[in-house]
């Protein structure tokens, strides 16, 4: 299993603005990363969330990045990419990819990477969350982001 070693995150991200933006495609799948990634940011306090929806996972960094410049503390990018029969597959999860790892180095907001990249889609619905699936990418993704954040803040008061 992918998600072996993960990191315990349990931190407080109370007055942190996050905003969740995801993809529309796959909507099982994505009901299952948003619902984990709410839930996480639930648990961790943070209370002013917007989500934000996007035509697919190819616009998740425009709008990730948006998002970061509009004074928003943490950013959690959610999508899922199945390979089909053609090269779309590369060039989208790559694009996609060097998109949202660009986003916190051009801006100083962490975005939490919740982009799944699989072959098919039983291997999405297993990382997707939901009762069935053995990890929640969406979870780790909103974790991630807000630890991040609180990181930031930390080094930012000194």
């Amino acid at each position: 299993m992918s998600g072996a070693g993960s990191p315990m995150l349990d931190v407080d991200g109370r007055g942190l603005r996050v905003a969740v933006v995801a993809s529309s495609w796959h909507d099982e799948v994505m009901a299952g990363l948003l619902a984990g990634a709410e839930a996480a940011l639930a648990d961790a306090g943070v209370h002013e969330v917007t989500v934000v929806r996007v035509a697919g996972s190819f616009e998740l960094p425009v709008v990730a990045q948006a998002c970061a410049r509009a004074g928003y503390d943490a950013v959690v990018a959610l999508g899922v990419i199945i390979r089909g029969g053609t090269p779309h597959f590369e060039y989208v999860c790559r694009a996609t990819t060097d998109g949202l790892a660009g986003v916190p180095v051009r801006t100083g907001v962490p975005v939490g990477f919740g982009l799944l990249t699989c072959e098919d889609e039983q291997q999405a619905l297993a990382r997707a969350g939901l009762p069935d699936s053995s990890e929640d990418k969406g979870r780790e993704a909103a974790q991630a982001a807000v630890a991040t954040a609180v990181t930031l803040r930390t080094i930012g008061s000194d």
